[in-house]
């Protein structure tokens, strides 16, 4: 019993020691994010952001008392938008369609024929118009840093939304897009595929907005 114990510990600490790892990545790029104009990432850290993704999704179905506000907002975001009203309905249109088609939610895709939820968004405005330096594939976590901080009161179609688990920018787990009315398109997981939710619907979590 002793025995089966300690292989369970060690392999609950090396999976955490890798996830240490890919905060650490993520930390780093978003330091960088937050300060540059023109910021690339490797397809690797493209990689190593997705698989952090993923696990943040992992704990946050298993977590349980989660927060309903932000205690910790941390990095504040962009002081500037890039998209206008007009790249932000093509955004919501091209989620719309994705959704609408019935496309499947598979870990680290961007399209044209399945996403995740990070993939769904970054697709949706570089289908607007939107490309490097002023749009690149990020992960949700990301996102919060590149885009600003909008209440919910000034929340438009096309506006990003975020969800954290904890409350932390580190540990945000999920991205959709703001459809009005109280409504978004996401592409959920891989059971539920992508839909059209309330935005309250990820266990009652408070989402954070966010404009491109």
């Amino acid at each position: 019993m002793a025995a089966a114990k300690k292989v369970a510990d060690d392999a609950k600490a090396a999976q955490q020691k890798e996830v240490n790892k890919l905060r650490a990545v993520q930390n780093k790029l978003a330091a960088e994010l937050a300060k540059a104009k023109n910021f690339r990432v490797t397809l690797e850290q493209q990689r190593q952001l997705a698989l952090l993704e993923e696990s943040n999704a992992v704990t946050a179905t298993k977590t349980p008392n989660q927060f309903k506000v932000w205690p910790n907002k941390g990095f504040t975001g962009r002081s500037t938008i890039r998209s206008t009203e007009a790249i932000r309905i093509k955004a919501v249109a091209f989620a719309k369609k994705q959704v609408l088609a019935r496309k499947p939610y598979i870990w680290g895709a961007q399209g044209p024929n399945a996403f995740d939820c990070s993939g769904l968004v970054y697709a949706a405005y570089k289908d607007a118009g939107l490309g490097y330096p002023a749009w690149g594939r990020l992960n949700a976590a990301l996102y919060f840093v590149a885009t600003k901080r909008v209440p919910f009161s000034e929340l438009v179609p096309g506006d990003l939304l975020f969800y954290s688990y904890d409350g932390s920018v580190q540990n945000i787990h999920h991205i959709t897009i703001y459809a009005g009315n109280g409504m978004m398109w996401e592409a959920n997981s891989r059971k539920v595929g992508l839909i059209y939710s309330n935005m309250y619907s990820i266990k009652g979590l408070m989402p954070s907005g966010g404009r491109v």
